[in-house]
């Protein structure tokens, strides 16, 4: 009968320091343990379950029993030694902390292990009561020591501590003081000890929770708790019902195959509906974190899953923006609004949710109150509450919304730019400190990722209007050469109407501007060019922009050095870039002057050089004004002319280059890369 008692005494101990170990090594209340304490603990835990099993099975294992025994009172001596300060001006403790005496140490400790006879006469002589007790009162002193040079204002942290430690080498003394006054061990005090060190152990966790110092840096983290808690729970569920299935089949006659098969698909369906739901799962991680943990979050985990969630693809930004908040407190679903250019904020996006048809003005109470105040609203509680100075700030629509469970503002530089709606959570959350700045931080975390896409949208919209502005700028220009064109016809023809070479000029020159504007009502009408690059003549291309420009005065002249060279281009842009190099340069030269037009090879490149003994430029409005866009030295040009054909040269490969002088004229260099079949067929012929 004993024995059995003894049996529950110690295992009661065991599973005591086990349960107390696990909350330490999980970080319970915050990492609240030392090195020490968690090896003190694992290794009580080790002796009780020892000496159990030797009161079960009535085989004691004495050499096993001394080593735990052993170990236990040591490291729980050490452990009391890791907390004493050296401020507390003990003589011993400088003397243990010197290195000749570490060294000491672990030159014995070697020597012991080297030589197993040492070891086990070692272990025989703590074995005697008379070294225990020693052991017990070194243990004691030790409590005495700590709990005397600890200041008052600090002994609240460590005086269960000292209670806990002290009642289990005061025991230990009781005991083996007993053993040497009566010269054996009295079995009922023995059998006692196991229900003693059990008592000592919500002490301990007493003075582990008020001392958030005592931390090693090991921690099981909550994803492997999480799992291995879900492990155990359906283990532990799987035996209960194959034990309910095997006594359905023992007692059910008849029908005891048929219920014990029945039962256990009814208990399998219902483990995989526990395991696959949603709710069933936040609430053992909101469990677990509750009860394992100080804090609620891992926050390290929490930061990069929403980080992911945010940055991934699949659904818009805004349905991810809602899922990854509400992630946060387990909710199943949300609605986002953000603030437009109306001056309403709207809803712009959900998730699992379908909210109501409202708005709310950016100046309007509940919106300055969520900016100023930065609070995260609970519906549930402004629900519940009558008379609340905020229960007249929340929107009705907000407050008659079943669903609706949290409003966390988006805040962006101190301003408002939305809101977000939350539905109820799957498991009940204490919203506390905790919870409710993470909501804020992850709001201004999402309000950021919320604008980077708005600005994103408008910057978009707003180089679509740009690339429209532009076309339609060059259009316009090339509008303004036909129309000078166009009325230089009209100007010449009253002088020269009833000459035959005149008016054939004139028909072709009109069908050529007819034509042209033709294709620029394409381009505007389609918004992109319908025209394709191809081979073409730079022979035949230069003369017809030559002859384009053959009315005006001075006329340009046209030098062929190479009439075989080709280039790969669009005929119309590249007859357009020339033609306003021609144009430049007849209403940059006076009527008496000269513009010419050659044509030669130069390398691999072909070479149209444009020249004119006009008034020529300045280096210095080369160099700042002359391939910027809406920089002219005439009075009605727009300046995008030498801008647009810069750019498009760069488009072919090739180089415009400039040279001028004020009065001395202008030379304009088209270099273009040949066509690779034409320049062989030009080195083969050379």
């Amino acid at each position: 009968m004993l024995g059995n008692i003894a049996t529950v005494s110690y295992a009661s101990a065991a599973l005591a320091f086990l349960f107390l170990s696990m909350l330490l090594l999980t970080s319970w209340r915050g990492r609240l343990h030392g090195m020490a304490v968690t090896s003190a603990c694992l290794l009580s835990a080790g002796w009780a379950a020892a000496l159990a099993w030797q009161a079960a099975s009535a085989t004691p294992v004495p050499l096993l029993s001394h080593i735990l025994e052993l170990l236990r009172g040591a490291c729980w001596c050490a452990f009391l030694f890791v907390l004493l300060k050296p401020a507390s001006g003990a003589r011993l403790f400088a003397v243990l902390k010197s290195k000749r005496f570490l060294v000491g140490v672990a030159l014995m400790a070697a020597v012991f292990f080297l030589q197993p006879a040492f070891l086990f006469a070692l272990i025989g002589l703590t074995a005697t009561p008379l070294a225990r007790l020693a052991l017990a009162i070194a243990g004691m002193l030790l409590v005495e020591q700590l709990f005397r040079n600890t200041p008052p204002r600090e002994r609240w942290g460590i005086k269960f501590a000292c209670l806990g430690i002290g009642g289990m080498f005061a025991y230990d003394f009781y005991l083996y003081s007993d053993a040497m006054l009566f010269r054996h061990v009295n079995p009922e005090i023995w059998t006692a000890r196991g229900g003693v060190n059990a008592l000592a152990v919500p002490l301990l966790a007493i003075s582990a929770a008020r001392n958030p110092q005592w931390s090693p840096g090991i921690s099981v983290s909550r994803r492997v708790l999480y799992h291995s808690a879900a492990l155990f729970g359906s283990a532990i569920y799987l035996l209960a019902m194959a034990a309910a299935g095997y006594y359905l089949r023992f007692f059910g006659g008849n029908w005891g195959n048929v219920m014990q098969a029945v039962f256990l698909s009814g208990a399998l369906v219902l483990l995989a509906a526990v395991l696959f739901s949603g709710a069933c799962r936040a609430w053992l991680r909101v469990f677990i974190s509750k009860h394992f943990y100080s804090y609620g979050y891992d926050y390290r985990e929490e930061w990069m899953r929403f980080t992911r969630t945010l940055s991934r693809q699949g659904p818009e930004l805004g349905e991810r923006t809602i899922q990854a908040v509400a992630d946060l407190v387990e909710s199943p679903a949300g609605a986002l609004y953000i603030a437009r250019e109306s001056g309403q904020c709207e809803a712009t996006a959900h998730w699992n949710l379908t909210p109501p048809d409202a708005t709310e003005a950016l100046d309007g109470v509940f919106c300055r109150f969520l900016e100023n105040k930065e609070w995260v609203v609970d519906l549930q509680e402004e629900r519940a509450a009558t008379g609340n100075q905020t229960e007249a700030i929340i929107p009705p629509w907000l407050l008659h919304f079943p669903r609706a469970r949290l409003v966390v503002p988006l805040l962006l530089q101190g301003k408002l730019f939305g809101f977000m709606v939350l539905a109820e959570p799957r498991s009940h959350i204490s919203l506390n400190w905790e919870v409710l700045d993470l909501l804020k931080i992850a709001g201004s975390q999402a309000a950021s990722y919320l604008a980077q896409q708005e600005s994103a949208n408008a910057l978009m919209v707003a180089r679509q209007f740009e690339s429209f502005n532009r076309m339609s700028t060059f259009m316009v220009h090339d509008l303004k050469n036909l129309v000078f064109q166009l009325s230089l016809l009209l100007s010449n023809a009253e002088k020269h109407k009833h000459n035959p070479a005149f008016q054939q000029d004139m028909l072709e020159t009109v069908d050529l501007s007819v034509q042209k504007m033709k294709l620029l009502l394409q381009k505007l009408a389609r918004g992109i060019s319908v025209e394709t690059p191809a081979s073409l003549p730079l022979e035949q291309l230069l003369r017809q922009a030559v002859a384009a420009k053959s009315g005006a005065e001075p006329k340009p002249t046209l030098d062929v050095a190479d009439s075989r060279l080709a280039v790969f281009a669009n005929w119309s842009r590249l007859e357009r870039v020339i033609g306003h190099l021609i144009q430049n340069a007849i209403e940059a030269t006076p009527k008496d002057g000269k513009v010419s037009v050659l044509l030669e090879r130069q390398a691999d490149c072909a070479v149209v050089t444009v020249k004119d003994s006009g008034t020529g430029m300045s280096a210095e409005f080369i160099r700042e004004k002359l391939f910027h866009p809406f920089e002219s030295t005439k009075a009605g040009g727009m300046g995008i002319g030498v801008f647009e054909s810069r750019e498009y040269v760069n488009e072919l490969g090739g180089r415009l280059e400039v040279e001028s002088r004020p009065s001395q004229g202008t030379t304009f260099r088209l270099s273009l890369p040949l066509r690779q079949e034409e320049e062989r067929a030009a080195d083969l012929a050379a």
